[in-house]
């Protein structure tokens, strides 16, 4: 069976791809079969793994969610030996349009996934930053949630709203999605408001946030441009660690 992770905040700036990316990229490094499905109409986590948009513009995740062709028919390979995707680009904007008179839409996402079970060791779905029909497919077709939060001013704010949408999720469509983590990104050492954020967001969730905190990292910035996950751009940066430390508490357990 494997593992499957949503990793949504509707929140834009958080981290989402950022995460997605490196999380995927360190998991295939410990020798785990991944997928990532960027599930953003923005195909950043797309571009950010260096998959050419003439692959992503002929078949993507869009066409596999409208049932044109099967899920593992867009499923492009990285420069990782154990990393895939399933790209996507601006088709997914009309998704929501389309199937607004479906009946079931909400586990369109869960069903395309299933032919997969069994394949890889964790899928990884980049979600969108809304609460809109994307995220909650992919809330339905997840067994855990990773939540990016910054370590900013407004970090809590809208959180209530998304844990609120999970309540919704597991009373109605998915009774076994959990919340397998809030994970602290873009922490700044020398600011004074990062450092009380991180314990105000300790203080209030406890055991739900990840022991790993992201920081603030020019390497992590840089690697998309370059269409490298940062433990190919540069392995040796703090961000690179931080993601690597973050898997590594994954693998062990401690989390999801």
């Amino acid at each position: 069976m494997n593992k499957i992770i949503c990793i949504a905040n509707q929140k834009g700036g958080v981290g989402k791809t950022t995460t997605a990316i490196n999380l995927s990229a360190s998991l295939a490094v410990a020798n785990k079969k991944i997928l990532l499905i960027d599930a953003d109409s923005q195909g950043n986590s797309t571009s950010g793994l260096g998959i050419d948009r003439d692959i992503a513009e002929k078949a993507n995740f869009y066409h596999a969610m409208i049932g044109q062709v099967p899920l593992d028919a867009v499923i492009a390979k990285t420069a990782l030996r154990n990393l895939e995707v399933a790209p996507s680009n601006q088709d997914l904007i009309g998704l929501e349009v389309e199937f607004v008179q479906l009946e079931d839409r909400e586990i369109r996402l869960r069903e395309i996934l299933k032919p997969l079970n069994g394949i890889y060791d964790f899928i990884i779905i980049d979600c969108p930053p809304s609460l809109g029909f994307m995220t909650v497919n992919a809330l339905v077709a997840a067994d855990s949630l990773i939540v990016p939060l910054q370590c900013e001013y407004y970090a809590m704010e809208g959180l209530g709203y998304l844990l609120n949408t999970v309540k919704l999720v597991k009373a109605n469509l998915n009774p076994n999605l959990a919340l397998g983590g809030i994970l602290l990104t873009m922490f700044d050492q020398r600011n004074t408001l990062a450092h009380r954020v991180t314990e105000d967001v300790r203080q209030h969730l406890g055991d739900k946030v990840f022991k790993t905190v992201i920081p603030r990292n020019v390497r992590l910035s840089e690697s998309p441009s370059h269409g490298l996950p940062v433990i190919m751009y540069d392995s040796k940066s703090r961000g690179a660690q931080a993601y690597m430390e973050l898997a590594r508490e994954i693998l062990r357990g401690e989390m999801l």
